[in-house]
């Protein structure tokens, strides 16, 4: 699996109408991640920050984690198509 990128998450601005919001076990099925590693990502600014809904209680807008997926596709597009034109050389073979 190819590192993940560090680029920091855009928050939106606005959301349309009928918008969700999603609790952890949501997000962890949706994205395929653990809570630690949501949590980790949320620190390190490339995650959605969650959105509080109570006193010890927090949600995430189900647009943001979305786009985070939408994010995660394009970044894996763009390198498939730099590997098509940038084959790395070892041994004289090309991968």
């Amino acid at each position: 699996m190819s590192k993940a990128s560090h680029t920091p998450f855009k928050p939106i601005e606005q959301i349309a109408l009928g918008n969700r919001l999603l609790r952890l076990p949501d997000v962890e099925s949706k994205t395929g991640k653990s809570k630690q590693a949501i949590y980790a990502a949320i620190r390190a600014g490339t995650f959605p920050d969650p959105v509080p809904i109570g006193r010890n209680s927090v949600a995430w807008l189900e647009a943001e984690v979305d786009q985070w997926i939408s994010d995660r596709l394009t970044d894996r597009a763009r390198n498939r198509a730099q590997r098509k034109t940038n084959p790395i050389t070892q041994q004289g073979k090309t991968a």
